[in-house]
């Protein structure tokens, strides 16, 4: 059971945490370098604004818009029904159903990602060696790679390998919401049947993940943080 639900998740969850990363990592570095300005300040503002939204409304919202009243994608499931036969036609349908709850996810999730990268980016250049580094006069290209983005690289790097179990884990109201027959939606089953060993053995199969993420830490900080090889 476990085996069927594991990839349906990571289509929808991971893929939303990965491109919200990205997207965090990208404007982060970009307000850091603007801290201050009204642009940074309204980012700031949005980015607490979509910390704060329920993933379940953002959902509804969606799919008021655009499944019900523009019809441009289905309400809900993974694939059409009857499903595609050759295998890209169903890659192409299950990717045309997954659009909604990514976006979903991706709305609450890219300002907190935001946020985080902003304040750990600007903590790092406003120390002494980033200082020093402009007044040897290196290029600031050269500056925010080597010595601004590679220091505050463990714990936005932190960041995403403890939220990578919590993503296998799934959603459980956005899968809820759009029927998505994913890890969270299995775990609400789940719990609403009184199915004792496959409660046990999700959260055991979290825990288990949660352990192999900090082990990848403890070996990924070696490569990141030159101070830990010493």
């Amino acid at each position: 059971i476990l085996a069927e639900r594991i990839p349906n998740t990571v289509i929808l969850v991971t893929t939303s945490l990965l491109i919200s990363a990205a997207l965090g990592l990208a404007v982060g570095s970009w307000l850091a370098r603007r801290a201050g300005s009204r642009v940074d300040r309204a980012v700031t503002y949005l980015s607490a604004v979509s910390n704060a939204l329920p993933s379940w409304w953002i959902g509804i919202v969606l799919l008021i818009v655009f499944a019900y009243q523009l019809r441009l994608f289905p309400s809900g499931g993974m694939l059409s029904s009857p499903p595609p036969e050759d295998w890209f036609s169903r890659g192409i349908d299950v990717l045309w159903h997954s659009f909604l709850p990514v976006l979903t996810l991706v709305a609450i999730s890219t300002g907190p990602s935001i946020y985080a990268s902003r304040s750990m980016l600007l903590n790092v250049a406003q120390e002494d060696f980033v200082s020093v580094a402009r007044a040897k006069g290196l290029p600031e290209r050269a500056i925010s790679w080597r010595h601004v983005l590679r220091p505050a690289a463990p714990p936005i790097v932190t960041g995403l390998i403890l939220a990578l179990p919590a993503s296998l884990g799934g959603a459980i109201l956005t899968e809820t919401v759009f029927n998505w027959p994913g890890m969270g939606r299995l775990y609400y089953n789940a719990v609403l049947t009184g199915d004792e060993g496959l409660v046990v053995a999700l959260t055991y199969l979290y825990t288990l993940m949660y352990v192999v993420a900090r082990f990848a830490l403890e070996v990924i900080y070696v490569y990141l943080d030159p101070r830990i090889r010493v």
